[in-house]
């Protein structure tokens, strides 16, 4: 056994296999195969008008779940008083004295829309690491055993698809915003990153075929020396890096964002509510009652979705309820990296 070893817990899930298995291991899978069955169809392509913009189904119910699963971090942050007396600064000052800042400077507006964009990105691939992390520990490991490894694993089959796929100027035209401000050397940075792709996809391919071989290399070193393996983990990293590299590498369905932004939000949703759920069952006096918690859920989709349909509804143009919705997305992406702990035992 390792020097770091922790004893094995009684269940290798996060929750319970049923649980993990429907909200946490298969989205990817099942956001895929959700994405490639809509391809093509009305749902995604007979536009409608709402609230004086065309929309599709499929685009607007992707658009309400993402933001859903941003504002679901407040029921951890803000909504957990555990968590919450941790750190007031940055859950009480910091959110105000941004939403002052956006509402105040073109520049702070424009920033932030962009840093919301490409901080999505890393996050969403941090995702997949924390569950990989909880994974490994269930198994008996170290929280810090192999822990670099993993980081950049997750990140390196997210990121690197996007950087070198067929969705790359779908999130570097972001940088076109800055023609707002004047500042015209950032929006050439979507023509640099078109013209110069194939060398980054390229690089990313030969650096990332070495890593793998670095990674299970690594591994395997580390199962020698007590490292227990976990099938959860193993499978988990598996499919979400294959559906990355698919889905946002050659987008062969068109449906890249509808699939990313799917399973990720229905897998933090889901992990919301496997840690408040409870909580916030006790808190509206329903967790004892019964049926009780089935009511709390809806109560607890209500919030999380009626405040996705909120955001569909604000315009941009009003920079008073729009700022609103940038300092929801960039708290998330800020308050996900540092109260979801596998490390402080906060998970």
């Amino acid at each position: 056994m390792t020097a770091h070893a922790q004893p094995r817990p009684r269940t290798p899930y996060i929750v319970s296999p049923g649980y993990d298995w429907a909200l946490l291991l298969s989205p990817p899978l099942w956001a895929l195969l959700l994405g490639i069955a809509i391809s093509g169809t009305a749902v995604v392509e007979r536009e409608f008008v709402l609230w004086g913009e065309a929309r599709t189904l499929g685009g607007m119910a992707i658009q309400v779940m993402i933001q859903a699963h941003l504002v679901a971090v407040l029921f951890r942050s803000h909504g957990n008083p555990e968590v919450a007396r941790l750190h007031p600064v940055r859950f009480a000052v910091v959110p105000v004295a941004l939403y002052a800042a956006i509402v105040g400077s073109d520049w702070v507006l424009v920033c932030a829309s962009v840093l919301a964009t490409f901080w999505d990105v890393y996050h969403s691939g941090l995702q997949t690491f924390g569950f990989a992390r909880i994974y490994d520990r269930n198994a008996g490991n170290a929280a810090t055993e192999g822990r670099r490894l993993d980081w950049w694993l997750s990140l390196l089959t997210y990121a690197g698809p996007i950087v070198a796929g067929a969705t790359m100027l779908d999130h570097f035209e972001d940088f076109e915003q800055f023609e707002d401000v004047g500042a015209l050397f950032f929006t050439r940075i979507p023509a640099f990153m078109s013209g110069h792709q194939k060398y980054l996809a390229w690089a990313l391919i030969g650096g990332g075929t070495l890593f793998l071989g670095y990674y299970l290399w690594s591994y395997r070193r580390l199962a020698r020396q007590g490292y227990r393996v976990s099938v959860l983990k193993v499978y988990l990293l598996a499919s979400t890096g294959l559906c990355s590299i698919y889905t946002w590498g050659f987008n062969s369905w068109g449906e890249a964002f509808f699939i990313m932004n799917l399973f990720h939000a229905v897998q933090y949703l889901g992990l919301v509510w496997a840690t408040e759920g409870r909580r916030l069952g006790r808190a509206l006096g329903l967790a004892r009652r019964r049926g009780g918690m089935w009511v709390a859920l809806a109560g607890f989709l209500a919030l999380t979705l009626g405040y996705g349909l909120w955001a569909q509804w604000v315009d941009a143009s009003v920079r008073s309820l729009w700022a609103i919705t940038l300092v929801v997305s960039l708290m998330h992406f800020w308050y996900d990296g540092f109260i979801w702990s596998v490390r402080a035992n906060r998970v």
